[in-house]
């Protein structure tokens, strides 16, 4: 099993619980053993790589901007990659800036993905079930990617990967142990940091520096480089 197979299943999958006029949407960056894999819920048709026409890599989050304010604030991208996302509209983000992005995601050694690959018009909840039939596919991806540390964005999306009712306001900088397979993953649940969980991005960038400085920089096993 690789990235590439599972891309497959997505694209399947999109027939099924996305808008058949629309692309799945994948994952991307650092994809062998970063020191963070950050998981969300799934992607929209604002990420201009869900168009037909769109030829470049299908990765989170292309041609948007507010996430990548999260990832500046915690160190996790260049200020000059972060200026020029914020400088130029959507539709101008091209297969080669996308690199470029994604090029200094890798750099920095994270990993960004959704539990669901399925693209919708718009932003509304997606049930737990559709959701769930991702699980199986996220667990692969992340034996796959192998990282040091989960972190799950929002309460639906951490209960499901957990298989635990989760309210993140109870389990703030709360380490959970889940087990795949054979190996135990370190794994995290932070608020939501855009659309309505825009007000709660102060608790994200504060959790999440935590989390790195606990996990990655405090000396849990090998120590790597700061992000």
């Amino acid at each position: 099993m690789t990235l590439e197979h599972l891309n497959l299943e997505y694209d399947r999958m999109q027939l099924k619980y996305g808008d058949p006029s629309l692309n799945s949407i994948y994952n991307g960056g650092c994809d062998y053993k970063p020191d963070v894999m950050f998981v969300f819920m799934n992607p929209t048709g604002r990420n201009i790589a869900s168009y037909k026409d769109w030829n470049g890599p299908r990765y989170p989050w292309i041609g948007t901007k507010n996430i990548w304010d999260l990832f500046y604030a915690v160190n996790m991208i260049d200020e000059d990659i972060y200026n020029r996302i914020k400088s130029i509209k959507g539709k101008d983000w091209t297969t080669e800036f996308t690199e470029e992005v994604y090029g200094d995601v890798k750099k920095h050694k994270f990993f960004i993905s959704n539990l669901g690959k399925c693209t919708q018009t718009d932003a509304r909840p997606l049930p737990d079930h559709v959701f769930l039939e991702y699980l199986h596919l996220l667990y692969e991806e992340i034996k796959l990617v192998d990282p040091k540390v989960v972190i799950l964005f929002g309460n639906q999306v951490s209960s499901i990967v957990l298989g635990e009712k989760i309210s993140v306001s109870l389990v703030r900088k709360k380490r959970f142990d889940k087990t795949i397979d054979d190996k135990t993953y370190r794994m995290y649940s932070v608020y939501y940091p855009v659309g309505n969980g825009r007000f709660n991005i102060d608790k994200s960038i504060e959790d999440i520096k935590w989390i790195v400085e606990e996990e990655i920089l405090g000396g849990h096993d090998d120590i790597s480089e700061k992000i």
